[in-house]
């Protein structure tokens, strides 16, 4: 796969799980230097209102922890307030990952990068990560007990 000099993606991280772990793996086997979207607190609970989400630094120093110790390349996370982040306006971003289920949000941002006169990015969908059950693994499963976070059940 083509090398990029910088890609984005975005996520609420709340139990860093296989499924966080492949869009990662993906973001820095094809890149430089790679731009994470945390999703803000108020933008995380926004459809999770009975879920008990880690909070916004809690969520922050356990992925910049992952990072640290998985990866040698240059890395920021950023404060996601909305869809999109610095995919919007930074032109030096060439692609962004995301999964199946978020591929639509990097669609509608390369309408919004037009509209500002920015070069569409490069899409790269990675497929879900299936638990052994055969559903999608998620923090809100693994938060639930119904698996761990490597998709095994509880």
């Amino acid at each position: 796969m083509k090398k990029f000099s910088k890609v984005c993606l975005g996520g609420t991280f709340d139990q860093i799980h296989l499924g966080h772990k492949s869009l990662l793996e993906m973001a820095f086997s094809i890149s430089d230097e790679v731009i994470i979207g945390l999703t803000s607190d108020k933008r995380a609970t926004k459809n999770r209102r009975n879920e008990q989400l880690h909070k916004y630094k809690e969520r922050h120093d356990s992925l910049n922890d992952f990072l640290a110790n998985n990866f040698q390349k240059k890395y920021n996370i950023i404060e996601l307030n909305d869809n999109w982040g610095p995919g919007v306006f930074d032109k030096d971003l060439e692609a962004i990952i995301v999964s199946e289920e978020t591929e639509n949000v990097a669609f509608e941002l390369n309408i919004n990068r037009k509209s500002r006169n920015l070069g569409e990015l490069k899409i790269i969908t990675i497929p879900l990560i299936l638990a052994g059950d055969g559903k999608k693994i998620s923090s809100t499963r693994i938060r639930n007990s119904e698996i761990d976070v490597n998709g095994i059940q509880a």
